[in-house]
């Protein structure tokens, strides 16, 4: 009977132990090491001072190290992927240590030593790995952006919607406008562009219609017109699932409209008092150019180059010219000398 009891006593004493261990706060060495490996580690663990076995004192050691340190956390603030590499690096070091001190009694100056060496070889392997790229506000779904969290055991991810806010563009009649879809965080490699328009201000899905599917990240209008007007979608796709979607509202101002407003410009600035006129910069002289077309300027060129060949063909054909009269003069006038008549 008082086996049975010895026997309960103890596992109640475990039970509490572990209880006690777990609800003290979660750090990479709980997110890696079982409960009873850590049974296993702190059985044999001995207060020097009084020369009793603690298994508490143990408990409160790997604490000290792990959890309250926070060149552990620190060091464990990996990118994506890599929490399975944190606990290979944190196997690596405690469970030798397991193996040896299971069952058997060491002192707590052991203890200290082995565990210290353990944390601080975490830190250094743990500091190398890849980082995180972090978040970039205020939108989008950032997975690369997710950082190792050893007080939950898990990423923390980018807490961001997937819609960002509306942009917009006020573009005259007949310019050209573009709208990039880009984003300052770094995307798969597999990604998928969809561009959707709509002619009303809204960013709700169901108003919105495809205009193209593919991989570019540029829409570009040649020559707006009051039609283009709308809201415009950018949505990104990886392996089916949405990253990201950007909206951008055009507005293009009608030719006759420009002119409107330029009057009225002009007319408010004609009622102001006199020495009120606001000042106005000038504008420089190539503001207003227009390039011709690309096939005009390749007919212009191509004429130009024409004309060129063309004159130096007639200099070269007058000078060749030029040069075979002389010498034709010169082969015959020793027969005009030997005829010359002299008379008395």
């Amino acid at each position: 009977m008082s086996t049975k009891r010895g026997t309960m006593s103890g596992f109640l004493t475990t039970l509490i132990l572990v209880g006690s261990f777990v609800h003290a706060g979660l750090s990479c060495y709980h997110c890696f090491i079982d409960t009873e490996d850590s049974m296993r580690l702190c059985w044999g663990h001995i207060l020097t001072e009084y020369n009793i076995r603690n298994v508490d004192s143990c408990f409160k050691m790997l604490d000290r190290m792990f959890t309250n340190n926070q060149k552990v956390t620190e060091a464990a603030k990996v990118g994506r992927g890599y929490d399975s590499v944190l606990k290979e690096i944190m196997m690596a070091e405690i469970m030798p240590i397991v193996e040896e001190f299971d069952q058997a009694k060491n002192n707590e100056t052991e203890y200290e030593d082995r565990l210290q060496a353990a944390a601080d070889k975490f830190i250094t392997i743990a500091s190398g790995l890849p980082r995180a790229s972090g978040c970039f506000p205020p939108c989008g779904f950032q997975a690369l952006g997710a950082v190792y969290n050893c007080m939950s055991c898990q990423y923390d991810t980018c807490e961001f919607p997937l819609d960002c806010p509306l942009q917009e563009i006020t573009v005259e009649e007949n310019n050209r406008t573009q709208m990039w879809c880009e984003v300052p965080f770094i995307l798969p490699s597999d990604i998928q562009i969809v561009w959707r328009y709509t002619e009303v201000k809204t960013v709700l899905m169901d108003r919105f219609k495809e205009v193209t599917v593919g991989v570019d990240k540029l829409y570009s209008i040649p020559s707006a017109r009051p039609e283009h007007s709308g809201t415009y979608q950018c949505e990104i796709f990886s392996q089916e699932r949405s990253l990201v979607r950007i909206y951008y509202q055009l507005s293009v101002t009608p030719r006759a409209g420009v002119g409107h407003v330029k009057l009225q410009d002009m007319f408010d600035q004609a009622l102001l008092p006199a020495g009120h006129f606001p000042l106005t910069l000038p504008q420089p002289p190539f503001a207003l150019l227009r390039l011709p077309s690309p096939d005009l300027l390749t007919v212009c060129l191509s004429s130009l180059l024409l004309l060129l060949f063309l004159t130096l063909g007639l200099l070269y054909y007058k000078t060749t010219n030029k040069k075979d009269i002389k010498e034709t003069d010169q082969e015959h006038e020793p027969h005009r000398k030997r005829y010359v008549l002299h008379t008395t």
